[in-house]
């Protein structure tokens, strides 16, 4: 099992900056890619981004590249999202999650935390 923990979520206006972490405790975190998805209301879930188990070559929906980074610090069980140049489209509840292998967007997750809320104003 991994339990997975969100943090970082909060009110901000567009334009902002917003941090949001990911800690992971249970089996060996550096064994699991990472992934970040988002649900905003009455939409379904989607795919934000991942990280591969090694740090190297994060994946971004398109929607997110160039604003949105992921990074990892597996000494600290930890992965981050940090997001810039919020707009109120990116209002949604963000997910972290957990695969042993990777395999794109539509990854079979076989962990996920509680989700963080993020809400952008305008």
């Amino acid at each position: 099992q991994v339990q997975l923990v969100e943090s970082g979520g909060g009110l901000v206006q567009a334009g902002d900056s917003l941090r949001l972490s990911c800690a992971a405790a249970g089996r060996t975190f550096s064994n699991y890619a990472m992934g970040w998805l988002r649900q905003a209301p009455g939409k379904e879930r989607e795919f934000v981004g991942a990280i591969r188990r090694s740090g190297r070559s994060p994946y971004y929906a398109d929607f997110v590249k160039g604003r949105f980074t992921i990074s990892r610090d597996n000494a600290k069980n930890t992965v981050y999202l940090e997001m810039n140049s919020l707009k109120p489209q990116d209002t949604a509840v963000y997910y972290c999650a957990a695969v042993e292998i990777y395999n794109g967007p539509s990854s079979q997750w076989n962990y996920w935390g509680q989700g963080t809320q993020v809400t952008v104003s305008s």
